[in-house]
């Protein structure tokens, strides 16, 4: 096992700074569900953190004593279950039996074993240096996340992930890149589960670190090279009666406000995407404006293509619709979205419209974009640019024109 200059190979997490000292009152604390039971001991960022580590590519387990009483040793399990960690016996009086269960729980380990464990239980750090554990002391009252020779200092447990990074980048040096994100919560787990949020090194050089609004901003970038943000995620309101081309018309949450002015003042920082090249995709005239140059692409030997047949509509009820779709190509059904693509909450609000008296009872949110319904046989494929490399994902889709008509009595 590498010794505490190595990277962080392994996370315990002591009961200590998991379990709340009582029982803590949640809005949904009158469920009956055993997650909600297990909110009610857990202090409150316990679960932020665990679902950050879970996909982090480092084992983590739970630790405790065996004094501890039989109903919270119960919760602790259930949480290991769900979130697919270990539980260890910690008995000060015979560590040497605990670290020797770890190592056969996580054979070849890469690197030291982090041990977060509260101040209030201190007796047991001399014992835990001794074999080589990374002791991480939480709620050291006026202090700031620090290390002396032996310790690590936080204050919050949502400052675990960006210490690990620190202590990594500090044992690894240039060979690595860190990558800082900040995406909502689904999305974060939706790629994590897959494996696309490492904090533990990869051979390939990189390694992830996720950014927090809840935290000083300033010293969580010091600490990355490249920051890959949703910042979409992070809007508030889009003011189509301006030009998408400026940040102006976009209203920010507080915190990616804060990171916006970082990027603004930090021009050598790595950001996927700029935030200018966010514009144009959240307004579907822009888009539908931008794909009518797929027509003037001569490429040899390709077949052509072009975007679908579009008209902008601010008023369903609004004089010479019917002339206005002939003129623009558009046959039904047709598909109408919002103009805002996406950001908002009924930036998703569609309709698909079999006969010209139906736009009179649309909902969809004006201004709208009335597209031609295209043929796809259920079936998408989205496509992804990275630099030179172009990737692609498979989604499934609504039906052709002829089975959505059956489908609705048409």
């Amino acid at each position: 096992m590498a010794g505490v200059g190595g990277v962080v190979g392994g996370v315990i997490l002591d009961e200590s700074v998991l379990l709340a000292s009582q029982q803590l009152q949640h809005p949904d604390s009158s469920s009956s569900s055993h997650s909600s039971s297990n909110c009610a001991f857990f202090q409150p960022d316990a679960h932020f953190l665990l679902r950050k580590l879970r996909h982090s590519n480092i084992p983590t387990g739970i630790s405790y004593g065996p004094g501890l009483e039989a109903h919270k040793v119960s919760i602790l399990k259930e949480v290991a279950t769900q979130y697919s960690i270990h539980c260890f016996i910690l008995d000060a009086s015979s560590i040497d039996d605990t670290t020797r269960e770890v190592e056969l729980a996580w054979r070849n380990i890469g690197g030291c074993i982090l041990y977060l464990v509260s101040n209030k239980k201190r007796d047991i750090y001399p014992k835990l240096s001794k074999c080589g554990w990374l002791i991480t002391i939480l709620n050291v009252e006026g202090s700031s996340a620090c290390e002396n020779s032996s310790m690590v200092y936080i204050n919050k447990l949502q400052e675990l992930p960006l210490t690990i990074c620190h202590i990594n980048r500090k044992a690894i040096g240039n060979s690595v890149v860190t990558v800082g994100y900040i995406m909502k919560p689904s999305r974060e787990e939706d790629f994590a589960k897959r494996g696309a949020f490492p904090m533990y090194p990869t051979q390939d050089g990189l390694m992830f670190v996720p950014l927090t609004f809840e935290l000083p901003l300033s010293p969580q970038l010091q600490e990355v090279d490249v920051v890959l943000h949703k910042a979409t995620d992070e809007i508030i309101s889009i003011d189509l009666n301006s030009s998408l081309q400026s940040s102006n018309t976009i209203t920010y949450s507080r915190g990616m406000q804060e990171l916006q002015r970082y990027m603004e003042h930090h021009l050598d920082l790595c950001v996927i995407d700029p935030l200018n090249y966010i514009y144009p995709v959240l307004d579907r005239l822009k888009i539908q404006q931008i794909l009518l140059g797929l027509e003037d692409l001569k490429t040899r030997g390709c077949r052509a293509i072009r975007g679908p047949n579009f008209l902008k509509v601010d008023d369903f009820n609004q004089a010479g619709l019917i002339q206005s779709l002939s003129e623009t190509k558009l046959a039904l059904p047709s598909i109408v979205k919002p103009q805002v693509a996406c950001g908002v909450a009924d930036s998703h609000s569609m309709a698909i419209v079999f006969r010209v008296e139906d736009f009179k009872e649309l909902t969809v949110p004006l201004p709208a974009i009335i597209q031609e319904y295209v043929d796809h046989s259920s079936t998408l494929y989205k496509f992804y640019v990275l630099g030179e490399k172009v990737y692609h994902a498979v989604k499934n889709s609504t039906p052709n024109a002829d089975t959505l008509m059956k489908l609705s009595g048409t």
